[in-house]
C-alpha cells in the first residue's frame, strides 16, 4: 500500500512538472496549495502577508490533494504551503491514533524537521476536521445528531467521499470500523468540491466534508458529531522549509503575525465569501488582512 502510493505520487509529481516547474525561483519564496477553497484561500492569505514584508511570492495554487503537495514541499520544488496537523500525523506518517492537540503538534514539527528540514510555524487559529454530513431534512426528520445515531439509517443510504478520504488512514475505512457502518451501497468516490452538491441533490446520504466549509449551511447540510471522537485534531499551520527562512529572514516574523488571527467562524465565512457569493479569493484574503491592521504593500 505504502509503495505503491508512493509510486502514485511520484508519476503525479512527474505529470505536473510543467504546472510546478523545475524547483523554486531563488528571489521568490514559492507557496502552493491543495486543490480546494480553505487550501487556496489560505495560501493567498499567506502570500499577501508575506509580500506586505516585502517578500516576492510565487503563486503554484490548486496544485493537488495532499500527497502531491508534500512531496513537491519535501523535493524542493516549493517552500510552503499551509497543512492540516493531524492530517500530517495520520496521513503521511501514519502514526497511531492521538487526540491531544498539543501532542500532534509536537510530533509533526520534530519528525518533520528531522526527516525533510521543514518547520510547522504558529497554528492560524482553527481546526479543520472531517465534517460527516447528511441532509438537515434528513436529520430534522429523523431526530439525529451524532453519528453514532446515523448508524441505523445508513442501511438505506449510499455515502460519498472524496478521493483522498476513501485511501487515508484516517478516512472511509477506519471510520466504518469505529463506528460499524453498514451501507446500502458502495461509497461514490468524486472530487471533495462535488460531494456538498451531490449530497443536497439526493444522490447521495452521507458525505465526509470540512467543518469550515460555507457550503454546509448554503445547502442546509447537517454536521453530525463525531460522538466517538474518531477523527484526530487537524489544526492549518503554515509549513516551511528551513532553507526558504534561510533566504528570506523576514519570514519567520511575517508568518508569526498570523498565528492565532482566523477562527472557525471566520474561516468559514471566507470560504462562504468564494463558494458561495463569488467573490474573488484575493479579495477575500486582502479583506481579512486589512481587517487584522497589519501593514500591507499598497
Amino acid at each position: 500500500m505504502r509503495g505503491g502510493r508512493t509510486r502514485s505520487v511520484t508519476l503525479l509529481l512527474l505529470g505536473l512538472a510543467p504546472i510546478i516547474g523545475c524547483g523554486v525561483l531563488e528571489d521568490r519564496l514559492t507557496i502552493c496549495s491543495k486543490n480546494f477553497t480553505e487550501s487556496i484561500l489560505l495560501g493567498e492569505i499567506v502570500a499577501q502577508r508575506l509580500e506586505s514584508a516585502g517578500i516576492d511570492v510565487d503563486r503554484r495554487f490548486n496544485l493537488g490533494g495532499t500527497f502531491v503537495c508534500h512531496e513537491a514541499l519535501v523535493a524542493g520544488q516549493v517552500d510552503l504551503y499551509v497543512e492540516y496537523t493531524g492530517t500530517a500525523h495520520s496521513a503521511i506518517l501514519k502514526l497511531p491514533l492521538e487526540r491531544d492537540r498539543a501532542r500532534v503538534l509536537r510530533l509533526v514539527d520534530s519528525i518533520y524537521g528531522e526527516q525533510w528540514a521543514v518547520e510547522w510555524t504558529e497554528p492560524l487559529g482553527f481546526e479543520n476536521t472531517f465534517a460527516i454530513l447528511i441532509r438537515g431534512t434528513d436529520a430534522r426528520r429523523l431526530g439525529i445528531t451524532t453519528v453514532t445515531e446515523a448508524v441505523p439509517h445508513a442501511t438505506d443510504w449510499r455515502p460519498g467521499f472524496g478521493y483522498e478520504f476513501t485511501g487515508r488512514e484516517d478516512g472511509y475505512r477506519g471510520l466504518v470500523a469505529a463506528y460499524g457502518f453498514r451501507f446500502a451501497a458502495p461509497a461514490a468516490e468524486m472530487d471533495l468540491g462535488l460531494t456538498y452538491r451531490a449530497l443536497a441533490r439526493g444522490q447521495v446520504d452521507l458525505i465526509a466534508g470540512n467543518s469550515t466549509d460555507g457550503q454546509i449551511e448554503a445547502l442546509d447540510l447537517f454536521h453530525l458529531v463525531d460522538d466517538r471522537r474518531y477523527f484526530p485534531p487537524y489544526e492549518a499551520v503554515p509549513i516551511v522549509r528551513r532553507d526558504a527562512l534561510e533566504r528570506f529572514p523576514g519570514a519567520r516574523d511575517a508568518l508569526r503575525a498570523l498565528g492565532g488571527t482566523i477562527d472557525a467562524p471566520a474561516m468559514r465565512r471566507m470560504n462562504y465569501q468564494v463558494d458561495v457569493e463569488k467573490r474573488l479569493i484575493r479579495d477575500v484574503a486582502r479583506a481579512f488582512l486589512t481587517g487584522l491592521r497589519l501593514p500591507m504593500r499598497p
